[in-house]
Order: structure tokens, then sequence, then C-alpha cells
């Protein structure tokens, strides 16, 4: 697959050098907004803000799927270090497993997303798997490209590359591929992903008809191995030198692989009947319809070419379980903006068409688990979004018709901005929906991970409270409660989990403070994060603290600004607690009560300089390992975090 993406490159790059357009001197965004104070960058790193003639990097613009604005930004702060990872996201709230391309564990939860329907399931191999709000599009003056290039661990690398262009000031077009391959420190680690994105965007000359779609193929794998059984744990903590070599660890098994595959095609677009704008007071009045289309196919598998006992007794000697989730979603909607609605005013319906399946159904003398779950769910709901003078206001209602698929949220924010100096935003959450699917249907050649039950609704309602500013401090505060809460439990049986549903209020807290600290050409950037799950703690696990701090000097090395350097440590901790569990059999976690992981601080020294628009990062990982007398670190209860290992990168930005 990897060939055939770097030949599409090349021809796209030759393409997208004969077309480029006249640089576009705007700093402001697709949708008028002033990407000034976007994306601030606290140290002011913004290299070469004229690129070449009249261009501006704000003309190099990137868009959500809900099209909020910002520039393409080639600074070298802080937060791309902590960014420089398979994900391409911040993990604070995530504790990764040794090897880059397997799953986290949780560290905190957020509930500040809602929806209707619920998702498939197999949580844990969804962390590297793009979703629809992962999507970003483009619009740039001229052909512009992404490297991001790391290390694996033992063998192996991990590489994103993006293109994208624009045929016109109107249309664009990006294609983007990443490709992981780690080997790993241990037997049967080996991490295998490949994420193919394809990006279309165009709008008319007078911004009557705009239409944005992608493509995305994906397919992640991961080796399995169960953890280390109890001797080789005790070798692991004992730190004794004749497995400094952790190959020479024996684990549970070694023929576990664990697969997920996705499709999906997904178009947005939308056309205005009717707009005018008002020159004098800068706002515009329109009455657009719009059509939302998205078909996505999911496969997951689990295969061991020998049932191992570990899981229980099973149909055959092999295992080969397979999963298919197709769903088709048709959305319409209808939007008002106009002086008279005080803002933005939108009507939506909603068709949602799924099957979840597998092969057959299975009986068990005289129980039955159905092969699938489909049908088909209508919604209706509602938008609307106006500013009042420093006051921007959002309130989101749905709530489905018909169908098996019952469920409904509301969802309202009031944000506050006093110019530059702080934005206040509130919250509030409710929603109400079928857990995942896995919860209510499993199949499985392990006899004991065959399971079909119809959950109650889960149940959530979240109060959120955010501060932002760069002079005072980052915080955040979330409340909230959670109804029906299904989890997979633990049972007497060692590697079954089953599930389970609540019959009480979860209560849950956090809240998470992040400030930098200056002196000079030294900084102390820090993330604390304090967690309370005043009742359901039985179920509902996190650690207590979590903090992230980060001890650096940044400056340029020579005169004319050739070379700009960052280098320090960085103090990853948490507080010990029941982390979960990981299950391979169903990519899930699921509780357990014997072991508490955490209380142990994972110190990483880090190297990163920016020459010109390559940033160039060296980190030192887990180095504090290497003088610890015992090892007590791990991801998960049998699953040990990673040694002291040394990996090296770069972040690479091409503009024609």
């Amino acid at each position: 697959m990897q060939k055939y993406f770097f030949l599409l490159l090349t021809l796209c790059f030759s393409f997208g050098i004969h077309s480029q357009i006249n640089p576009i001197n705007s700093p402001r965004g697709i949708n008028g907004e002033d990407l000034s104070e976007r994306d601030s960058v606290r140290d002011n790193r913004m290299i070469d803000v004229q690129l070449s003639g009249k261009t501006h990097y704000t003309d190099y613009k990137k868009i959500s799927y809900e099209g909020d604005t910002t520039y393409i930004d080639t600074t070298l702060t802080i937060n791309k270090d902590y960014i420089f990872n398979f994900l391409r996201k911040d993990n604070f709230e995530l504790l990764a497993f040794q090897n880059q391309g397997q799953t986290f564990n949780s560290l905190g939860y957020d509930f500040s997303e809602v929806s209707l329907f619920p998702e498939m399931g197999n949580r844990a191999m969804h962390f590297n798997y793009y979703e629809i709000e992962d999507i970003n599009y483009y619009k740039v003056p001229t052909p512009t490209s992404e490297l991001a290039y790391r290390t694996g661990l033992e063998q192996g690398q991990f590489l994103d590359a993006l293109l994208t262009f624009n045929t016109s000031e109107r249309q664009n077009i990006s294609i983007a591929y990443k490709g992981l391959r780690s080997l790993g420190k241990y037997r049967s680690t080996l991490s295998s992903h490949g994420n193919m994105r394809f990006t279309y965007s165009y709008q008319t000359k007078n911004d009557a008809y705009n239409l944005n779609a992608h493509i995305t193929a994906q397919d992640l794998s991961n080796q399995d191995n169960g953890g280390l059984p109890e001797l080789s744990l005790s070798y692991f903590e004992s730190k004794d030198p004749n497995f400094s070599d952790r190959g020479r660890l024996e684990t549970n098994f070694e023929d576990g692989l664990s697969s997920l595959r996705g499709n999906r095609y997904y178009l947005d677009h939308n056309y205005k009947i009717w707009q005018r704008n008002d020159t004098v007071r800068h706002k515009k009045s329109y009455l657009k319809v719009g059509h939302i289309f998205n078909y996505e196919r999911k496969h997951y598998y689990f295969t061991q070419t020998a049932a191992n006992s570990i899981f229980g007794d099973a149909f055959d000697t092999s295992i080969a379980d397979k999963l298919n989730y197709i769903t088709l979603k048709n959305e319409g909607f209808v939007a008002l903006k106009s002086p008279l609605v005080l803002g933005e005013l939108q009507f939506k319906a909603t068709h949602f068409n799924y099957n979840y399946n597998y092969n057959s159904a299975v009986y068990f003398g005289d129980d039955l688990v159905p092969s699938s779950i489909k049908g088909n769910s209508v919604s209706i709901g509602g938008a609307w979004q106006t500013n009042f003078k420093k006051f921007n206001i959002n309130v989101e209602t749905a709530t489905t018709l018909s169908g098996d698929l019952v469920g409904n949220y509301f969802k309202g924010s009031a944000e506050y901005k006093q110019d530059s100096l702080f934005t206040f935003k509130g919250t509030l959450l409710t929603n109400s929906k079928s857990p995942n699917l896995n919860f209510e249907l499993n199949q499985s050649n392990y006899i004991n991970f065959n399971w079909s039950g119809s959950l109650k609704n889960e149940r959530t309602r979240t109060l959120l409270f955010d501060l932002k500013s760069d002079r005072i401090l980052n915080a955040s505060a979330q409340i909230t409660q959670i109804d029906n809460y299904a989890y997979f439990g633990d049972t007497a049986t060692v590697g079954f989990t089953s599930p389970s549903q609540t019959d009480f209020t979860v209560n849950y807290l956090k809240l998470k403070i992040s400030k930098e600290l200056r002196l000079g050409k030294f900084a102390l950037d820090n993330t604390i994060m304090y967690q309370k799950v005043a009742q359901g703690s039985s179920v509902f696990r996190v650690p207590e603290l979590v903090t992230r701090n980060t001890l650096y000097f940044a400056d340029h090395l020579f005169k004319g600004d050739p070379l700009y350097l960052q280098t320090g440590v960085t103090l990853n901790y948490f507080t010990k607690y029941y982390a979960n569990s990981y299950n391979p059999v169903l990519s899930e976690f699921y509780l357990q009560n014997e072991q508490e992981i955490g209380g142990y601080p994972v110190l990483d020294f880090f190297i990163n300089a920016q020459v010109q628009r390559t940033r160039l990062y060296l980190k030192f990982e887990h180095f504090n390992s290497s003088f610890s007398k015992t090892a007590d670190y791990y991801s998960a209860p049998n699953y040990p975090y990673r040694d002291f290992v040394i990996r090296f990168g770069l972040v690479w930005n091409f503009f024609i």
C-alpha cells in the first residue's frame, strides 16, 4: 500500500506545482474570523512571516470539519513536543503501552461531546483511528507539504506525510498517509498501521455553494501477547540482568493478533438559496439548505493459531473472530441567519442505518446468541448560534423519533471573551444513548465471550467550565453524573470479563490547571489534573492526581536566527490506583482489583531544535529507569511500561 501512496504523492506534487494560485493576502479565515488571535504562540516563534512575494503565513489555512479556521503552524513550542507522537495529539490523559502503535490506558475521561448513536466498541483499537472530527481541510496559496518522522522501538518507524494544494482559489485537494511499523522490545508486540486520507473542498465564487468531502482507508494491526506471567513479572521487577533484553521474557502467548480495518466516504455540502451582506455592520444574512452523507465500514478481527486456556474453553482449536459494522447516515438541514433570529437558527433531520453483524448465530443448548443488531433510526434536531457583544452562545439539541436506538441530547454553551486577556466558557450537556454495541452482542470462538442482551441507555449530565488565558492560566472543571454506566467487570475467571451496568449514579469530578512560568531564557511548564469519584469508585477508576512538569531552556544559539534550541526535562507522574486491565480478545479494558499501578515518576530528557521550517526532536525517554533499583512501572496490570530508550524524529514543512 505504501508504494502506491508515494507514487500518487509524486503525481499530485507534480500537478500541484503547475496549479499555484495567486497569493492571498487576507489574514482572515474562510468564515471571516480573525486569525491573528487564534493559536497564539507564547514565545512568538512564528518565522517566515512573508514566505514568498506577498504570501503571508496566515494565508496557509487549516479548516476543521466544523469550519473553525487556523493556519499551518511551523513554530517550535513546548506544546509541539507534547504532540510529537504517533497520534499527533497531546496524550496527557493517556498512559501508553510499551510499543508505539499499541493501545493506551486512560488516566482521565472526557464527557464534552454528545451523540445519539452508539459506537461498535473495541475501543482499545480506536486511538489511532481517524474519525470525522480528526479530518482537516485546507486552503493554501501554493502547494504545501508536511512530513513527520520518528524512530520506532527496536525496529521500525513512524511517518506521516501530507500534501495539499489549491487548483484554484476556491478548490483544494489534500492527500495524506500515516504509516507506522514498530517491533517493540517484548515478544509479539509488533504494531503495523496505515491511515490514508484524501480530502476535497470547493466553494463557488459568490460563496453560495460549499462542499467538503473526504475518503479514509485505515488498517491497524497489533500483535498481542497477553502480558507477562508471574515468573516473568518477578524477573522484570527485580531487574534481573539476565533479562535486560526484554525479548527473553516469557509472555502469556505469542500468537495473538488484533486488527481494525475501516473505509469511510464523507460528504458535507450546502447551498445558500438567499444571501445578503451588510457592508456597514459587516454582517451576513442567508437562508441555506445542506446535506451530510456518511458511509462507513469497519471490520474487527482477533486471531490466534491456537486457543489459550487463559480465556477458557473454545469451540475450535484456533481462534478467528470477525466482526463487521456498517453504517449509513444521511442528514438534511436548513439554516437561517438573520437579525430577526439574532444569529443562525438551524433545523435538521437524520436517517441512520446500522448493521452490526457476525457470520452466523451461535447456539448454547436452548440459548441463542443472534448474528446481528441492525435497523434504522430517524431523528430530528436543531441548533442556535449568536454573538452578543462579547458573548458567544451556542445551543444544540436532537432526539430520535423512531427505531430501536432511542436517544436524545442537549448541549448549550456561553462564552465570554475579554479582548486578549482571557476567554471564559460554560457548557451544560445532557445525553442519553445506548452503550456501545459490543456490550449488547459479542461472539467469539472462546465460549465465555459470547453474550447478547438489551442494556439500558447510559445517561450523562455534564457541567463544564473553561478559562483560557496566556497571561493568567488555563483551567477547566468538569462535573459529570452517569446513570446506567456500562463497563466490563472483573470475574473469578482469569482473563475473562463480562458486560455489566450500574444501578446507581456515578459522580465524577475533574479539575485541570496549566500554566507556564518564565524567567529569562528558562521556563517551567506545568499541567496538573485532580480527579475525584464521589460515588461509583468501585466501577469508575481514575488516579487522584496526574501531573506533567517540564523545565526547559529555549533560545537562539547564533546571531541571525538560524537555529532555535529547546532543551529540558519532563516529569510525568500519577498517583497509584487500580487501573483497568487489558483484554486482547475484546480490545477493551476491564475492572480488576488485584494490582495497583502508578506512584512512579517518569523522566524524559529532550533536545529540540528548529532550522527554518524544520523541527528536530531528540528524546531520552524514561532515562531514570536506568538507575532505579527495581522496576515498578506498568501501563496496565501485567503489561510493563517501556524502559529507557532514545528516540529521534523531525517535522518538516515545505511551501513551494
